[in-house]
Order: structure tokens, then C-alpha cells, then sequence
């Protein structure tokens, strides 16, 4: 008894053909700059994801809609500077998000530089876009207003 196949199957007893897709992501511009005929400019890449990942570090717990847990909740730790709030507290809330929230991104380093006399963090995030494996650094500055 004879297999029958489809042409398009080809020789299916030679390996197949592997192939890989790259996937393209793109979202839009936050700024909502006007490009001048009405339409907004979007964002791609890593431009994309790093733009993703700051918006979800500004982000404060319980503020998105049925998504309690969404955000980085960063603006917490400005209230604790005078308290022992540590740099690997922040790192780790820092690193719990990125993972839970934004999987296109893999976090490679958090930084975190803490100056209680001027109630100000610095933070510098270091991650890969998974797609297409750019290194991109992100920089925030969290300040509390008086």
C-alpha cells in the first residue's frame, strides 16, 4: 500500500527546510507628535520596547484597570529613602516587573543609585530585545515633587 501525498508536500523523506522569522514590533508614539498630515508617528524595535518598559516602570501598582499588579511601582521607594530602603529592593521590584509585564525584554543589569538629600533615585536598566537580540539602556531619573 502506497502513501499518497500532495505535490506541495514535495520529497518528505529529505530533512525540511528550517526557516526563522523576525518579528517586526512596533507600537506608537506616546508623545503623540503630529507628522503633519494628521497622522502620528509610531514607534519600532527596540524604540518600541524601551518606550514599553518605561511606561510600565512609571506605572504605580493597582493604577492600571483589572490589572492590579501592573507597573514597577518605582514612586513607592521615593517615600522610603529616609527609612532602610535598599538598592536590591528596587532592583528586584525593577527586574519582577520586566519579567512578568514585558516579555519582549530580557533583563541583562539594573542599576540603581539612590541620593536621600536630594530624595532623587537614579536608575539605569540594561535589557535585550528579544527579537532581534539589541543591547538597549534605559535611563530614569525619579524625583519627588515637594
Amino acid at each position: 500500500m502506497a502513501r499518497v501525498f500532495a505535490q506541495e508536500d514535495g520529497n518528505l523523506s529529505s530533512r525540511p527546510i528550517t526557516t526563522s522569522r523576525t518579528k517586526s514590533y512596533t507600537d506608537i508614539d506616546l508623545t503623540f507628535t503630529n507628522k503633519g498630515n494628521g497622522d502620528i508617528f509610531k514607534k519600532t524595535d527596540a524604540a518600541s520596547v524601551k518606550q514599553a518598559v518605561k511606561n510600565l516602570l512609571m506605572t504605580n501598582e493597582t493604577e492600571k484597570p483589572f490589572n492590579p499588579g501592573f507597573g514597577g511601582g518605582l514612586n513607592k521607594f521615593l517615600f522610603e529613602l529616609s527609612e532602610d530602603t535598599d538598592n536590591t529592593e528596587i532592583e528586584d521590584a525593577i527586574s519582577y516587573a520586566i519579567y512578568n509585564y514585558e516579555p519582549r525584554a530580557l533583563v541583562k543589569g539594573v542599576q540603581v543609585s539612590i541620593n536621600e538629600q536630594f530624595n532623587k533615585v537614579d536608575v539605569l536598566v540594561q535589557f535585550q530585545v528579544i527579537n532581534n537580540r539589541e543591547n538597549v539602556n534605559l535611563n530614569l531619573e525619579l524625583t519627588r515633587l515637594r
